[in-house]
């Protein structure tokens, strides 16, 4: 059976004679002059592999999954195949720009057969970042995976909107890792928001997400390349590494979840731990999927809660806070099935909930919340947090005593005394928990 094919380009184009003459293995259906007409083309089921020519095209990690979507591989045609001194992008077929039909063929109809192959082929790699293909919730179950040593954990703090304190949570849950002796990366992935990088008076820095996902989407991205972007910040004993976030709410489109997902990969190669501080809103941005190359401001969000070994639903413990963070998990389960949230209630105090209010609120929630438990309760400590924003640190620094940093250290499973517990040298390392979680994160 013939493969339908696209071509994007002149020279692409000037293939199409001798495609047809080789009458077999593949079958020009359409010549496109521009990206937008070919993504069309590909969205409409006509073709199962495009050709594109040099300079015809952008070739991002982007654009390909997006083309993957719709059942569609990619062949670039190229002055010089990919090397050391430039990869090229996973999922593109690369072939010289002279080579001979019958050889041109055989790259496509190789390039399709591999695709066809790959288990994850149906769904892609924005499984839930992305509206297109979006699975069935009902059909999706959790996947679990396997501990292995040296594999690092992603953790994404997560919240209903309202300012229920994810960020603080995010950042001195990373701090207390990295000063009990685990390496840990922080990223700033809020596209509403980012705030991570003016709480670590980093306001000199630049957007050190979008730099990555940029680099990312070009090609080849790994730990090094990382390790080379983030920011070392120290943290009484430790070193934390840190990926600032935009640095405007209008550079969400930088945040591509295709190059983002790339960068959480390199993230476990770097860092024991890696966690996110993710944006709150998980709507799909269904306005803008008549355009298949439209970007999704809230895929970067949707694409962390996918990828994330652990997810932190963070929820302010108020009477406007927790019926919010209720419909936010419904509103989770639907997005991305495969996430088990952990529910942390922050800020809580007496004068919102009433006496005994961890009491009062483990009450409510479980008559009133959803089947998952509170794994922790947070306490208000304002002065304590005032002071660590002014000096542009973690509670550990500022204020080690403070019942909100005790509390996250011991979410954390760290000496809440704050001396580091080092790894024996060529030991295995142990294991950092949640407490009342089975899920560990290795440190």
């Amino acid at each position: 059976m013939s493969i339908p094919v696209i071509t994007l380009g002149a020279e692409a184009s000037a293939y199409v004679p001798g495609l047809e003459q080789l009458r077999g293995p593949v079958t020009v259906v359409r010549r496109c002059a521009e990206l937008t007409e070919l993504v069309a083309a590909c969205q409409s089921g006509l073709a199962r592999a495009v050709i594109i020519a040099p300079g015809a095209a952008e070739l991002t990690a982007s654009l390909v999954d997006r083309l993957r979507f719709t059942g569609v591989v990619v062949v670039a045609l190229c002055d010089h195949l990919p090397g050391t001194g430039s990869p090229g992008v996973d999922g593109v077929e690369y072939v010289e720009a002279t080579v001979e039909p019958a050889a041109l063929a055989a790259a496509v109809a190789r390039a399709v057969g591999r695709f066809e192959a790959d288990p994850a082929r149906p769904q892609g790699s924005l499984a839930y970042a992305d509206p297109l293909g979006l699975p069935d919730a009902a059909a999706v179950q959790p996947v679990q995976v396997a501990e292995e040593p040296g594999t690092g954990r992603i953790v994404a703090v997560w919240g209903p909107p309202g300012a229920p304190g994810r960020t603080t949570v995010a950042l001195n849950l990373a701090a207390e890792l990295a000063a009990a002796g685990s390496s840990v990366l922080l990223i700033d992935a809020d596209t509403y928001g980012a705030s991570i990088g003016a709480s670590l008076g980093l306001l000199d820095e630049s957007a050190g997400l979008a730099q990555a996902c940029r680099i990312a989407d070009q090609g080849r991205f790994d730990g090094t390349v990382l390790g080379r972007i983030a920011v070392s910040v120290a943290v009484k004993g430790g070193r934390l590494r840190v990926l600032t976030g935009i640095t405007r709410p209008d550079r969400w489109p930088e945040l591509r979840p295709a190059a983002l997902g790339k960068v959480l990969e390199a993230g476990r190669s770097l860092a024991e731990v890696t966690v996110i501080d993710c944006g709150f809103c998980l709507e799909a941005d269904e306005e803008l999927s008549f355009d298949t190359l439209a970007p999704r401001r809230n895929g970067a969000a949707l694409r962390c809660l996918e990828v994330a070994d652990t997810v932190v639903a963070v929820g302010a413990a108020d009477t406007i806070g927790v019926p919010r963070l209720v419909k936010a998990l419904a509103e989770l389960g639907d997005a991305v099935p495969t996430a088990t949230p952990r529910v942390v209630f922050n800020k809580v105090r007496a004068a919102a909930v009433g006496r005994a209010p961890e009491t009062q609120l483990r009450e409510a929630w479980e008559r009133f919340g959803p089947t998952v438990g509170i794994s922790a309760f947070l306490p208000m400590d304002h002065a304590a947090a005032d002071r660590a924003l002014l000096a542009g640190t973690a509670l550990l620094e500022t204020a080690p005593g403070s019942p909100l940093r005790l509390a996250i250290a011991d979410l954390a499973d760290v000496p809440a005394a704050g001396e580091a517990r080092r790894r024996r040298p060529g030991g295995r390392p142990r294991n950092v928990k949640f407490p009342g979680i089975p899920a560990r994160l290795p440190r």
